[in-house]
């Protein structure tokens, strides 16, 4: 045996693909949910392997480096944490009927699925097998959105098809217009799909060509990503899908389509002739966080104002990766990594207080603090952080995004400073209505765990007390690959 090759990447993608075929079969609700748990936890462990041993070469088809590794790490916790809450979430919407055993099995599979979509676009070095796999991904989460086959859930999966399908779209066109512009430097075939191939040769491509291809590929996966204009499918999708899916498509798949954007914007910036993808980053980014923050204020369901609140932070990111330089991408990491970690923690409190109250609408939600301490202390702590207050982990990297950018740009500083402030507001009148005051609604407690949502949390107020030395570095060096 010890003369048998270790592949992690191969089992990152092996495990969920062979455990949705499985889940897609397999009967019971403790044996589906245990299932798909446990396959989590395997992709986790195979995931975090990785940090351990030697990493292969890059071939035709798959990629392990410095930039995709802080993604699959992230993406592999965060899914792993989710099923666990995922698997109490799920057996309440059996209990009470929302959803029946078939369907089940359609949702742990479709999960695992997604699981696999995902951790493929992360671990692709073709461009074209990148865009297939979160081309699925999509289509994966547009069947569990509409789950519930409620006239809202199939309106919101269908609104969500229809512009994941225009973003899918210009995606494709713009991998087809890097494809003719490597052609003629490194020949037809597969090698002009390769990205570590496409990244070497880049200063010699058409820059023309190259221009168009981003601008393409920016509204594509932008639309992915969330970015205003292209936004409109995101609040639909969070509200009417199940909770579990809000806090992966909050936590996870927006980074996938921003992993895909930074890819190419590294292209851009190995060909002197191109232009800089900055300023257009800059400009989504900055329209996504002040248009989100206004919006935050009109909205009514809780799913949907925190569906928003990732509209807004996506903004900062893409803001801090177009902005540049070592500083802003560590800020952009730092805020991609504690996004997730906090957006998904604040949905899984989400969900919880949608079953014990058996509401999502604002307005019949009162006194958390008073009626389920716990829950509701757990709020306002994913509140605080994704407001961005001190000393909790977003507050480092706003401070840093801020920062940097009044360094070199006052003027886009002020208005990054407004949008901020504007979601800031909107965010605490909305918790001072939900989280204190006289109760309102169901008083019984809620019997699902509480341990993902707080290991979340705990996470996102280490990292603002404390960043490890190592993961700085870590970062660091990852901010200067993308320039």
């Amino acid at each position: 045996m010890s003369g048998v090759p270790y592949d992690p990447e191969i089992l990152i993608l092996l495990i969920p693909l062979a455990s949705a075929g499985l889940l897609a079969v397999l009967p019971g609700y403790r044996a589906t949910a245990t299932l798909n748990v446990a396959a989590s936890f395997a992709t986790l462990v195979a995931a975090a392997s990785l940090f351990l041993v030697e990493r292969p070469a890059p071939g035709s088809y798959l990629l392990v480096d410095d930039l995709n590794i802080v993604f699959i790490a992230l993406n592999t916790f965060v899914a792993f944490t989710t099923s666990i809450f995922s698997a109490s979430y799920i057996a309440h919407e059996i209990e009470i009927g929302r959803l029946t055993p078939t369907y089940l099995r359609f949702y742990h599979a479709m999960y695992q699925l997604l699981m696999f979509a995902m951790n493929l676009a992360l671990l692709s070095n073709n461009i074209g097998v990148m865009w297939v796999a979160i081309e699925l991904a999509t289509l994966t989460t547009v069947l569990m959105v509409g789950i519930y086959r409620t006239h809202e859930a199939l309106e919101a999966a269908w609104k969500y098809f229809i512009l994941g399908s225009v973003g899918i779209a210009l995606a494709l066109f713009g991998t087809i217009l890097i494809y003719l512009a490597s052609g003629p430097v490194v020949g037809e075939g597969s090698d002009a799909m390769v990205w570590t191939v496409l990244v070497t040769h880049s200063a010699d491509f058409d820059a023309a060509l190259l221009n168009v291809a981003f601008v393409f590929l920016l509204l594509g996966y932008g639309t992915k990503v969330g970015l205003a204009p292209l936004h409109a499918w995101l609040a639909d999708a969070h509200a009417e899908g199940p909770t579990p899916i809000s806090a992966v498509l909050s936590g996870l798949l927006l980074n996938v389509a921003l992993y895909a954007v930074l890819r190419f914007k590294i292209l851009l910036a190995g060909n002197p002739e191109a232009l800089a993808p900055g300023p257009l980053m800059v400009t989504m980014g900055l329209a996504s966080l002040i248009f989100a923050g206004f919006m935050l204020y009109r909205r009514r369901d809780i799913k949907r104002l925190f569906a928003y609140s990732s509209i807004e932070h996506m903004g900062i990111i893409v803001f801090a990766f177009g902005m540049g330089g070592p500083l802003a991408n560590f800020a952009g990491l730092l805020h991609m990594v504690m996004h997730s970690l906090t957006k998904s923690g604040i949905f899984f409190a989400v969900g919880h207080i949608a079953q014990v109250k058996g509401t999502q609408k604002i307005a019949e939600i009162r006194g958390l603090t008073v009626s389920h301490p716990a829950l509701g202390w757990a709020l306002v702590l994913g509140v605080v952080a994704i407001a961005g207050l001190p000393p909790l982990g977003i507050f480092v990297s706003e401070f840093l995004v801020v920062t940097s950018t009044f360094a070199r740009a006052p003027l886009l500083a002020i208005a990054l400073v407004l949008g901020l402030l504007v979601a800031f507001g909107a965010l605490f009148l909305r918790l001072n209505d939900v989280a204190f005051g006289e109760p309102v609604g169901s008083t019984e407690p809620v019997a699902a765990s509480y341990v993902p949502m707080y290991v979340h949390f705990g996470l996102v107020l280490a990292a603002g007390l404390y960043l490890p030395p190592l993961l700085a570095t870590w970062f660091q060096h990852v901010s200067a690959l993308l320039g």
